[in-house]
C-alpha cells in the first residue's frame, strides 16, 4: 500500500487500511552514517530511507548491506594457483 504517514506517496509494506503496522507506526529517520546513500531520499519532515524502515538497526552489527554509498574492499591476497593446473593453462 502507499504510505500515508511519514514517506507519502511511497510504496510500503507495512502499510494497512488501519495505518502503519511497523514497530512505532512510522518510520525512523536516516541515520548519521545514512548520508550521502542514493536510497535516502528527502520528505516534509526530514531525510529517510527509501528501502528500510529503521536505519540504526541495519547499521548496528556492521555495514548497512543496503548502504551505496560503501564499497567493499578486498584484501589483496591472491588466492593459491595450482602448479599442475597452471601449466597445463601455459600450454594453450
Amino acid at each position: 500500500m502507499v504510505c500515508s504517514t511519514v514517506r507519502e506517496g511511497m510504496n510500503c509494506p507495512f502499510m494497512t487500511a488501519n495505518g502503519c503496522d511497523y514497530n512505532g507506526g512510522v518510520c525512523h529517520k536516516i541515520d548519521e552514517k545514512c548520508k550521502g546513500c542514493n536510497r535516502s531520499a528527502e520528505f516534509s519532515s526530514g531525510w529517510y530511507c527509501t528501502v528500510y524502515p529503521d536505519p540504526s538497526l541495519k547499521w548496528k552489527n556492521g555495514d548497512c548491506n543496503f548502504a551505496s554509498h560503501i564499497s567493499v574492499a578486498s584484501n589483496g591476497t591472491k588466492a593459491k594457483l595450482n602448479p599442475l593446473k597452471a601449466s597445463k593453462r601455459g600450454n594453450r
